[in-house]
């Protein structure tokens, strides 16, 4: 396995993200460090074995994989408590993993089988699981930010003490939609946590070169809401945030912005080649910055695991992603008496 080159300070410097903001000191025990580990490398292997099935034409239409972002999904569904919800935009394999879904039924939607988890009419980008909390999966790009905060309002409206967290990219946050939830969620004060998962380059486009605000966690401050920079490759920073976020909302004090610094190592999809950076950036990344690398440093320093016994975690992962990978391939098509169900048409049907 790769080692590590930077400590967690050089890994936010390289970052640039604020070592002060989001996390102190990992505080994090033998079994929370091992779940994290296992979690976000499950994540890691699908999406892997994802990008695979689409280079053999089993899965068709859009496919974006989750693969560098996993602390993010994983950090977050830390704190989150039974009820709250999530909802993101077409990068959701990860996110649906991290919600505890059987990847079976993930992989199978990917496929379109009747299996998935969305009977296999949602594919990739539109996958959705109340039972998980999960609310999508959304195609049309800052879209989920307007109904995430509808989520909040109907949190607040029933007074349940539970949170939204709405995920979007650093593309999304340059749409108009955002900003009319924004004012909406801190007028009513509504708990909605907003995290930006800042991969830099959106669709292909560098932030610095489509943003004139760069710090994206600064776009509420129009709003007075509060908001704060997050190493996004760092799992403990990303859960301690998210903690401190949820609370916030929680106790009735309104929204609150995470921006999650991170960074994609494949294209924005499975049909871009990324020709807008270098091999060697993405390299130096995997080779510092990796948040299970990371996790994986922590375990080795404190004792809690040797080579042997991660590899070990590695291959009953590799064995689920392999299952999942099979179901898929082999459960069947929706039946085409399945096309209208499910779906509205109208009242006069």
């Amino acid at each position: 396995m790769a080692r590590r080159q930077t400590g967690a300070a050089g890994r936010r410097k390289a970052n640039g993200a604020d070592p002060k903001s989001g996390a102190g000191p990992n505080s994090a025990g033998r079994d929370e460090l091992l779940r994290y580990y296992r979690d976000m490398l499950l994540i890691r292997r699908f999406e892997e074995r994802a990008g695979q099935l689409y280079g053999m034409g089993l899965i068709g239409g859009f496919c974006h994989l989750y693969i560098g972002q996993e602390a993010i999904a994983v950090g977050v569904q830390a704190v989150k408590q039974p009820g709250d919800q999530i909802i993101t935009g077409y990068r959701d394999h990860g996110h649906m993993l991290a919600a505890g879904m059987d990847p079976k039924e993930v992989m199978a939607e990917l496929t379109g089988r009747a299996g998935g988890s969305s009977k296999g009419k949602g594919g990739s980008m539109h996958m959705f699981s109340t039972e998980a909390d999960f609310y999508g999966g959304h195609g049309i790009v800052g879209a989920q930010v307007s109904l995430g905060t509808g989520l909040a309002l109907a949190d607040k409206y029933r007074d349940n003490g539970k949170v939204s967290f709405t995920y979007f990219g650093d593309g999304a946050a340059n749409q108009g939609q955002v900003y009319e939830s924004f004012n909406m969620a801190e007028i009513w004060r509504l708990p909605v946590v907003y995290i930006i998962e800042n991969n830099q380059y959106a669709m292909g486009t560098s932030i610095e070169r489509s943003s004139s605000e760069t710090h994206l966690y600064k776009r509420g401050a129009s709003f007075r809401i509060p908001g704060e920079e997050v190493d996004g490759m760092d799992v403990t920073a990303v859960k301690a945030a998210a903690g401190k976020a949820a609370e916030h909302a929680r106790s009735g004090n309104g929204p609150y912005i995470l921006e999650m610094k991170t960074y994609r190592y494949r294209g924005h999809s499975m049909s871009d080649p990324a020709k807008y950076r270098t091999r060697e950036e993405v390299d130096e990344i995997r080779k510092t910055r990796d948040p299970i690398d990371h996790v994986e440093e922590l375990l080795e320093k404190q004792g809690w695991a040797d080579e042997a016994s991660l590899k070990a975690i590695d291959a009953e992962v590799k064995k689920i992603v392999a299952d999942a990978a099979e179901f898929a391939r082999t459960s069947p098509e929706p039946d085409p008496k399945e096309l209208y169900t499910d779906v509205y048409t109208g009242a006069s049907v």
